[in-house]
């Protein structure tokens, strides 16, 4: 398989999986989860799978490092992105890591946030669904063996890290509220509308600068000096971006140092099971959704494009605050200090950093049956009736 020739693939009928799951995603049930939804459709479908509990923050990336990754045909991840965001990047970490990274994944939603799992779900034709309602119909999708190239977000900070994102990068407000309802975790998805409506009682500014390579524009060339070219690290090359500490190519539009609510690059349609953040349809191959919101917007407005996000219909709002541009790349540099990023719900310091999408780069179990623009349909059945 190779992802970056497009087009779909099967896993086999005698198909071995490894499920890599966390007991303490969540509402902490995804064992019990998986023994009464996910094991017996496996079983019906002749899928036979090994079953690993991670234990702490980054186990999951250690044990992919030093796995023999010839014993699975697919890497099934049970819990929320985190684990998803560890998983591919240990498999970047490894010596192998160009085959490493071509091992197809599964995301089976058993966490707080289940953005990935939503998407794909949508992606497949399925109805916007929750819980275990979405567990079963992702697991549906595990059985039927479908897979799809998906776009891959490289990432690089100020200081140095070299990181992989297979769903968002965050700053400022959607940030700030994946960090501060991990204390509500227990309250499964919950716990974001909980840290919405908290977070909007005391609004935030935030000040940077942003800078993004609009997707379509004409790229003269590969920069005279790609920030990739580093012994030390390891991973796809960075063509569009160039060191930190360099301006950004001149082809690139730059957005003024200003205040603002949020920055969020999304590669996906979902945000979370209920947050059909990207309803303009699947991003095309080398492209992610671009949003931010500007400083002015007041708390009410603010809670009205959350509300809307549930359905997809935020932009009909017509916010003047609101704005979104699909890119290739981009370059968010905090001025004051303040805020987070969130990489896949995953805590970063704030610092400037900057990334760039790989086009179809991993795969996915998906049962796609919305085509990325540019891309024709693939003939097939049609997906299951949706729950």
């Amino acid at each position: 398989m190779d992802p970056a020739g497009g087009g779909g693939s099967l896993l086999p009928e005698r198909c071995r999986v490894l499920v890599l799951l966390n007991p303490r995603g969540g509402k902490g049930k995804a064992l019990q989860l998986f023994w009464s939804h996910v094991q017996p459709l496996l079983a019906q479908a002749g899928i036979s799978f090994t079953l690993m509990l991670t234990e702490r923050r980054n186990h999951a990336r250690e044990l992919v490092q030093g796995l023999e990754l010839g014993r699975w045909d697919a890497l099934v991840v049970m819990s929320g992105d985190g684990l998803m965001y560890e998983v591919v990047n240990g498999l970047m970490e490894r010596p192998d890591w160009e085959t490493a990274i071509r091992k197809p994944l599964c995301s089976l939603p058993a966490g707080s946030g289940n953005a990935l799992a939503a998407s794909l779900n949508h992606y497949a034709g399925y109805e916007q669904v929750t819980n275990e309602d979405l567990l079963t119909n992702c697991t549906l999708l595990l059985c039927r063996r479908l897979l799809e190239p998906m776009n891959l977000l490289s990432l690089q900070t100020a200081s140095g890290l070299r990181l992989f994102s297979v769903l968002s990068l965050s700053w400022g407000f959607i940030a700030d509220v994946d960090l501060e309802s991990e204390k509500f975790r227990r309250l499964g998805e919950l716990r974001f509308t909980l840290g919405t409506f908290l977070r909007l009682a005391a609004l935030r500014v935030y000040r940077g600068r942003l800078a993004y390579l609009p997707a379509g524009r004409g790229v003269p060339g590969v920069p005279a000096s790609p920030a990739v070219d580093r012994q030390d690290q390891q991973g796809p090359t960075d063509a569009h971006l160039v060191p930190l500490e360099e301006p950004v190519p001149a082809h690139w539009t730059v957005v003024p140092e200003q205040d603002f609510v949020l920055v969020l690059a999304l590669l996906h349609s979902h945000l979370g099971s209920e947050m059909f953040a990207a309803p303009m349809g699947r991003s095309a191959a080398g492209t992610m959704h671009l949003f931010y919101v500007r400083a002015g917007v007041s708390r009410a407005t603010l809670l009205r494009l959350f509300l809307a996000m549930e359905k997809g219909r935020h932009l009909e709002q017509a916010c003047p605050y609101l704005v979104y541009v699909p890119v290739v790349a981009f370059r968010l540099e905090p001025k004051d200090g303040k805020g987070v990023f969130a990489a896949d719900g995953e805590l970063l310091v704030s610092e400037a950093v900057q990334g760039q999408v790989h086009a179809d780069y991993i795969w996915m179990v998906s049962g796609c049956v919305e085509p990325p623009p540019g891309q024709k349909p693939r003939r097939g059945s049609p997906p299951e009736k949706p729950l």
